[in-house]
């Protein structure tokens, strides 16, 4: 049976929504754009091996893949869901990325600031504020290994958000090195890093008691695990003072950030975090979140993926970047009220004794006074017709006649 709903955990966007929405991509656009980076566009759909090969971390689980067809799809008893599939929809936008930069790496730029924004797609269960697709806004700087990249990165996004009149957030960092070497000094092996990772990454949300089950219920050594405790406490306590010996190069790395933001950063918290750790397993040192006082969860994230080109073309070449969780910041400025676009729409009403050449030779010129002028032929019930239009985000009206004098709705 046919159904007029969209398919689960996807959506359709009702004209003032997608205003909306535009309206905050492009504010976030024109601050990328301000600071030296170019619009790129990759495709939605990937390779499958690509998609699956760039250590993505727990997305590689959720790939809408794509079935063979025609004659590529000859299976018989013995097939595997890997026969099945060749394609795939992309899971973010960074393995896109790369990709992209090493197929074009020659007709790039040596240090290459990209900008990218549009869909992405994940197979996890919908929820409230989850969905199977859903928007990025990715910066990326590729082929600078100095810290530069990264400031220059945390100060683009801090500025987008600050102009889109989001306050309350602090920019947490880390380095996955000095994630390592807090697993490693505790006695676990580096084959078991991954796993605990992501039950370390879990630490503002279920706490110390819960990071300690969990670990217990994965059978990891009780001691090791009180060890790790220990350290982490130790590093809660005294901050990244207590990296140096730790971890040298995570420490200097982030020492030197944090010398360089503290000075240039305008209203907001820039703080070392050593539980966050971020889900891509493609991150090798720096790595940053943005959380919204607020809220409790991230609005933004990124990090330092220096080995990603080297494993797609096998040379070396640094790369970092930052995504902005769109629909996260969508959803903010909609409940709090903020978004103001400045956009001055009209409506303009004729009857049927009006002659049309006339009406659109004055719409015409009302066009280039206001942002958008409609023109629309009066209802019997006339109050009803513009109740509904202020409804849909009109700010007046006009009753064309001699005297095209508009009417602002209060």
């Amino acid at each position: 049976m046919k159904t007029t709903l969209p398919p689960k955990g996807m959506r359709d966007f009702l004209p003032k929504e997608k205003e909306v929405r535009e309206y905050v991509m492009n504010q976030i656009r024109e601050v990328y754009r301000s600071s030296g980076f170019q619009e790129i566009e990759t495709s939605f759909i990937e390779n499958i091996e690509n998609l699956t090969g760039g250590d993505g971390g727990e997305n590689t689980k959720l790939i809408f893949k794509i079935l063979k067809r025609g004659e590529k799809l000859d299976l018989d008893a013995s097939s595997t869901e890997d026969d099945l599939a060749d394609l795939g929809l992309r899971f973010d936008l960074t393995l896109p990325l790369v990709r992209f930069y090493s197929n074009n790496k020659n007709e790039l730029p040596t240090i290459f600031k990209a900008l990218q924004m549009g869909p992405v797609f994940r197979a996890e269960r919908p929820g409230k504020g989850r969905f199977s697709t859903f928007a990025q806004c990715d910066i990326d700087i590729i082929g600078d290994e100095s810290n530069l990249a990264e400031v220059e990165i945390i100060l683009t996004i801090a500025k987008a958000l600050k102009n889109l009149g989001i306050e309350k957030f602090k920019i947490k960092l880390n380095d996955r090195r000095i994630l390592k070497a807090l697993v490693m000094g505790a006695g676990f092996l580096e084959y078991e890093f991954s796993d605990i990772a992501i039950t370390l990454d879990k630490f503002d949300k279920i706490g110390r008691a819960g990071v300690i089950s969990e670990l217990e219920s994965k059978a990891y050594d009780k001691v090791k695990i009180e060890d790790l405790m220990k350290i982490t406490d130790e590093l809660g306590e005294k901050g990244l003072s207590a990296v140096e010996t730790l971890s040298p190069e995570g420490y200097k790395n982030l020492n030197e950030i944090f010398e360089v933001v503290d000075v240039l950063k305008e209203g907001y918290d820039i703080v070392f975090d050593h539980t966050l750790v971020r889900g891509m397993g493609y991150y090798t040192s720096t790595i940053f979140e943005i959380e919204h006082a607020d809220l409790g969860y991230s609005i933004a994230g990124g990090g330092r993926y220096d080995n990603m080109v080297a494993s797609m073309i096998g040379i070396d070449v640094p790369a970092v970047g930052f995504s902005i969780g769109f629909e996260r910041i969508v959803d903010l400025l909609m409940e709090e009220g903020k978004i103001d676009q400045g956009h001055v729409k009209i409506a303009m009403i004729y009857s049927e004794k009006d002659a049309l050449v006339d009406v659109m030779r004055s719409a015409m010129k009302l066009r280039e006074e206001y942002t958008a002028v409609s023109v629309y032929k009066a209802k019997k019930k006339l109050g009803k017709q513009l109740a509904q239009l202020q409804k849909f985000g009109y700010k007046g009206f006009i009753i064309y006649g001699e005297e095209l004098n508009v009417e602002f709705f209060e």
